[in-house]
């Protein structure tokens, strides 16, 4: 959608602001909030409601606030004083007040044939080899890519015989999404550094032909398969965070009304993995409209057994078994829907635990892996049964293995925990600790990790350390007691359970 203010024309599929066609030069941050009110003008958009959507969530002053404002105002030519385009309403939020027309204004094609919010399509690109020797690579690893991330059956991946007619294609990128019909492209180059194997990846929005993300991996050359599959699988697990976020933020931009099913689950998912009470219930919401969208949309009734799930784990619901039945339930329909989905099937696993079915959730765990052996977080939930089964070995090895997939994942902090929790039940009492005071200390790690933390401090005989996370998990939720810490994890071994029981006696909740 367009819009013209006086001089101004706001592309939203474009993520442009232009005065008499001339791009005018804007922060990110300042442009969404400029678009959000522009799409809110016949209301008031609140404070709270601005700092959801443009900072996240996250903790924002109110001079952080008022700055962004500042420059929004300065950039269409409004101030302060007159407040002839923007309007404050003191200690309510904001208001476009300017006169607003939608406007048809072209300024490039559009670089994509899909309607906004629907599934977004991707093309993986031959890589630039920058050394003959290592041609293999460079054809090789895009071609698994491009099979790899059509396992995840979150966006479409067009064929190697499209993608790769556009080798050393020196022509605009805007032409690939034009004739392929895709929103993304990811590219790469391969290249020599002495002893080590350099390779570069560029993932591109083509409505805009913008990097939206890139990285380099290296590895010994003389180690080349090793190097390959390290590299194969990250990037699969990356540009899957990576696109779903980046599409969440174009939905943020969208009346309500515009949005898809793909939109709303995207949105979901930027909430869901917050693990906190609000969070969830603005996830469910967004999973919930998704599914009336498309009730055949097997990754909706995912993720509404995810929020579910959170529900009856983290008690954010008085009725665990209600939850525990709906997350279950949703989980069966993902998997009727599309019993290939790697998702659905990591779901259903996970609704198991929530009955104590924690061996039943094996198979369906290890089925998500086997459809799509780079799922970082199915690895992790296979390592969590293993911890609750008193496998700790095999645990660790598996807690590991998602960590260095997904690096940057949502669920990074579980993931540690779990290492670290691993470690101590394999006698390691001292680093176990360690490595849970740090993921108790990450970002957005959940009460339940905190209590984790103060049993491997208990464990290691450091009483000023389970003090402090004890003092944590009082502040965070005082009603946690250890009866409802070992529903959600009910280890199966019993000198395990007495061991964790005895532990969280010990530090008194």
């Amino acid at each position: 959608m367009q819009y013209r203010v006086g001089d101004f024309e706001f592309d939203l599929r474009k993520f442009e602001l232009r005065r008499n066609g001339q791009l005018v030069s804007a922060e990110p941050q300042v442009l969404s909030l400029l678009f959000l009110l522009i799409e809110n003008r016949d209301r008031l958009v609140s404070k709270d409601e601005l700092v959801a959507t443009i900072w996240d969530g996250r903790a924002v002053s109110d001079s952080a606030i008022s700055s962004r404002i500042k420059t929004a105002r300065h950039i269409v030519g409004d101030d302060g004083a007159s407040q002839n385009l923007i309007r404050t309403v003191h200690g309510k939020g904001f208001r476009f007040v300017g006169e607003v027309s939608a406007c048809e204004t072209d300024h490039g094609e559009s670089n994509s044939s899909r309607s906004i919010g629907s599934k977004p399509a991707l093309a993986v690109l031959p890589f630039a080899c920058l050394d003959p020797e290592l041609a293999i690579l460079s054809d090789g690893l895009p071609h698994e890519l491009i099979v790899g991330l059509a396992r995840l059956r979150s966006v479409t991946v067009i064929a190697r015989g499209s993608s790769f007619r556009f080798r050393s294609w020196p022509g605009n990128l805007s032409q690939v999404g034009r004739t392929l019909g895709v929103d993304y492209c990811l590219s790469g180059a391969v290249h020599r550094a002495g002893p080590y194997v350099a390779v570069a990846v560029e993932l591109i929005d083509l409505t805009t032909s913008q990097v939206i993300w890139g990285d380099l991996y290296e590895g010994e050359i003389d180690k080349l398969q090793e190097v390959r599959e390290s590299i194969l699988a990250q990037v699969i697990s990356t540009l899957d965070l990576q696109i779903s976020h980046f599409e969440a933020e174009l939905a943020r931009l969208r009346p309500p009304e515009d949005l898809s099913a793909w939109s709303c689950y995207h949105l979901g998912l930027q909430h869901v993995f917050r693990f906190n009470r609000a969070d969830n219930a603005i996830a469910l919401s967004h999973f919930e409209n998704a599914v009336t969208r498309d009730p055949g949309f097997s990754r909706a009734h995912a993720g509404v057994s995810f929020a579910r799930f959170q529900n009856a784990f983290m008690r954010y619901s008085a009725s665990h078994q209600e939850e525990a039945r709906i997350a279950r339930s949703a989980a069966e329909t993902a998997i009727e829907l599309d019993e290939q989905d790697p998702t659905a099937n990591l779901m259903m696993g996970r609704s198991l635990w929530l009955e104590g079915e924690v061996e039943s959730s094996v198979p369906w765990l290890e089925r998500s892996i086997a459809l799509c052996p780079s799922y970082a977080q199915a690895i992790y939930s296979r390592a969590w049964t293993h911890m609750i089964l008193s496998q700790a070995q095999a645990g660790q090895q598996q807690a590991r293995a998602a960590l260095r997939l997904s690096p940057i994942d949502p669920l990074r902090y579980a993931m540690i925990a779990t290492d670290a929790f691993t470690l101590a039940m394999l006698g390691d009492e001292a680093a176990g600790a360690r490595l849970a005071d740090q993921a108790a200390r990450e970002p957005r790690a959940h009460v339940m990790i905190a209590v984790m933390a103060a049993i491997c401090q208990v464990w290691v005989g450091n009483q000023p350390g389970a003090r402090y996370w004890t003092s944590q998990i009082k502040l965070r939720d005082p009603t946690l007691t250890k009866d409802a810490f070992l529903r959600s994890f009910p280890f199966k071994d019993d000198a395990m359970r007495t061991r964790v029981f005895d532990a969280i006696s010990t530090i008194g909740i």
